[in-house]
């Protein structure tokens, strides 16, 4: 009776197995599903991708003393560091960062700038850091140590070993340099109606990060890539001539000694307003009135904690307005502009503080609360570029393109501000989560008044070309204009893929914002990122981030042909379609009957696991008029010609 039994099964199977989803009668192993390599687990990061239990990273305190000389314009410095030492190594010596020096003539990013000219080259200045004089304080004794430099770094010897674990050793320099007109688009000054725009950045000697990833992080800086710092206090002085109003990163810590009464009683109310208060008028700009005039020159006193850089701009020709920033959990910040009179406008710069407070706003609810107390937007020279709490902005952005530009910048305060990967090596890290994040944020503000709708075939032409780099390939090395689409566009799109097609938006959201809660103020490589993502979600990812942050894939999925079981379509159809290019994903199908009946099914991305071709069973009633792979355009198919099937 058995026998009879299973051999009766045996036959039922046998006949049904046409109307079962079957594989390629040659299965291959595919590269997209092999093991992608993220490290093993150490004490101090988790092959989880959460910091280790042992986790270290360096530390480091600046205070300031910086005075502006418009008339040569020219900035002098004398600043102090103070350095921890927190990893289990003793440290015979540190680098520090001049980025400034990018900007002699002489510098290696000077020479690799293109002919043609360059956004982020140096553009025939010569400037650079001046060091008067330099001085390390180890173990109470001050000395004068050895140097070296090496590009922008410099090596500064020190006389004893820097102990492990909370060994701290002071330096302290004084420097100057020449604020270039044109500082490879990051930092520079332009001519208004009413006076010079100075923005100025990347414009102190910095400690380079020392990791438990590379050690001393000496890459120089030539342009593109941009910057890794460790984290710290700023308590800074900049002092300019008594006309000159000073915005900067961080609290303005003596309003009182700068403003006059009406401004300090204006900055109070914007404060407390959620519509946009001036602080300085267009009509009042170069008044004498607008100033306090008790002596030549007045000092700005600011601070800021747990940030890993500082930036500031100075004008004669500022408007300046400020609005109320609502914060979760009841708390505030203060959104500002400041802006020439070329740039006021409600369809211009006279918007932008209220581009500022809907942009901090929906990524303190989306992603993690805004940490400052000030967030200032800057018209200036520069076209867009992020420090913390100060963003500068092109003075000529107009409506969409400043909203666009503005809201890009202040996305920065969360990657790389808070979450401080390493831009110089990953600049997708930062710039590519950004413009993921900028997406939603657009459609978000003011009823998605600047959004629009796009789907991820917008990058197929430069997929298909010979173009086309891998995400991972660091800044410095991408070829020149290809910049915008391995850095911000591929990455961005597969993110959307990411949340929309893949894991879905409420698995995506909750690794995503874990991400973002273990990492913040600290240094999370790509692996980190990587093994996050698939320990929350609880998705194995290799293939995803093998084909497209990886690799150069592209994807094209085909619907090559239907059959009917028994040539009768009321007994089901089967629909054969396969994966043409090494790049998988999921597939989502439409299928419409002639009938009328319309149905869209998924199936997941291992339907490709075994081979390149699948067929899948479907349970129609009638024919079949029409199948479309990828109906809404979710996925980035390099080929959609061959995405239908039609019975006519």
């Amino acid at each position: 009776m058995k026998v009879k039994t299973t051999l009766i099964l045996v036959i039922a199977l046998l006949v049904t197995f046409p109307l079962m989803a079957q594989e390629d009668a040659t299965p291959t192993v595919q590269e997209a599903f092999l093991p992608y390599e993220t490290g093993p687990s150490t004490s101090y990061r988790s092959a989880s991708g959460a910091p280790g239990e042992a986790y270290w990273q360096n530390s480091a305190n600046y205070e300031m003393d910086v005075r502006l000389h418009p008339e040569e314009h020219k900035v002098t410095n004398t600043i102090t560091i103070q350095y921890t030492n927190n990893s289990p190594q003793q440290l015979k010596f540190i680098w520090l960062k001049l980025d400034q020096n990018l900007f002699d003539k002489e510098s290696w990013g000077a020479k690799l700038t293109p002919h043609t000219g360059s956004r982020f080259g140096n553009r025939n200045f010569d400037g650079g850091i001046t060091i008067d004089d330099i001085t390390v304080r180890q173990e109470g004794e001050d000395y004068d140590p050895e140097t070296r430099s090496v590009g922008t770094n410099m090596k500064v010897d020190l006389r004893d070993p820097l102990s492990a674990e909370g060994g701290e050793v002071t330096i302290r320099i004084d420097y100057s340099f020449v604020i270039p007109d044109y500082g490879s688009d990051r930092l520079g000054r332009v001519e208004t109606k009413n006076g010079i725009i100075y923005e100025v950045a990347q414009w102190y000697p910095r400690v380079a990060v020392f990791d438990d990833v590379q050690g001393w992080n000496i890459r120089p800086y030539l342009g593109a890539g941009e910057f890794y710092m460790d984290y710290g206090s700023f308590d800074y002085r900049i002092t300019a001539p008594s006309d000159y109003v000073i915005v900067a990163s961080g609290t303005l810590e003596n309003p009182q000694e700068v403003l006059t009464q009406a401004q300090q009683d204006r900055w109070e109310e914007a404060h407390n307003s959620d519509e946009r208060v001036y602080i300085i008028t267009r009509e009042e700009v170069g008044a004498e009135e607008s100033r306090p005039r008790d002596s030549e020159r007045l000092t700005w006193e600011f601070s800021i904690e747990n940030s890993r850089d500082i930036a500031w701009a100075a004008s004669r020709a500022f408007i300046w307005d400020a609005a109320r920033i609502n914060l979760p959990e009841g708390d505030q910040a203060l959104a500002m502009s400041v802006y020439p009179e070329e740039s006021a406008g409600d369809n211009a710069w006279s918007r932008s503080t209220e581009y500022v407070k809907g942009s901090i706003e929906f990524y303190s609810d989306y992603l993690t609360k805004y940490p400052y107390s000030t967030a200032i937007n800057v018209a200036g020279t520069v076209g867009g570029m992020e420090y913390p709490g100060i963003m500068f902005c092109s003075w000529k952005a107009t409506e969409a393109g400043l909203w666009g530009v503005t809201d890009h910048e202040f996305g920065h305060i969360w990657f790389p501000m808070i979450v401080g990967s390493n831009e110089r090596e990953h600049a997708w890290m930062d710039e590519g989560f950004n413009s993921f994040i900028n997406s939603l944020s657009t459609k978000h503000f003011n009823n998605g008044e600047y959004y629009r709708e796009t789907d991820a075939r917008i990058l197929n032409d430069w997929l298909n070309s010979e173009d086309t780099e891998p995400i991972m390939t660091a800044p410095d090395q991408i070829q020149p204009g290809n910049l915008g689409a391995v850095a911000y566009n591929k990455p961005a799109v597969g993110l959307q893929m990411l949340r929309n097609s893949i894991l879905g938006p409420e698995a995506f959201d909750e690794a995503f914002t874990e991400y973002i809660d273990r990492w913040a103020y600290k240094h999370p490589t790509p692996d980190d990122f990587f093994n996050t993502m698939e320990n929350v979600s609880g998705r194995d990812l290799d293939w995803f981030w093998r084909g497209w942050f990886e690799k150069t894939w592209t994807m094209d999925q085909a619907v090559d042909s239907v059959n009917y079981v028994e040539e009768d379509p009321s007994k089901g159809s089967l629909i054969s379609i396969s994966n043409n290019k090494k790049l998988v994903m999921p597939v989502v199908m439409e299928i419409t009957q002639e009938n009328g009946q319309t149905e869209v099914i998924e199936l997941p991305v291992q339907v490709w696991h075994r081979g390149d071709s699948w067929t899948v069973p479907y349970n129609s009633t009638s024919k079949i008029q029409r199948v479309e792979i990828d109906p809404r355009r979710e996925f980035p198919d390099v080929n959609p010609g061959n995405n239908v099937w039609s019975s006519e």
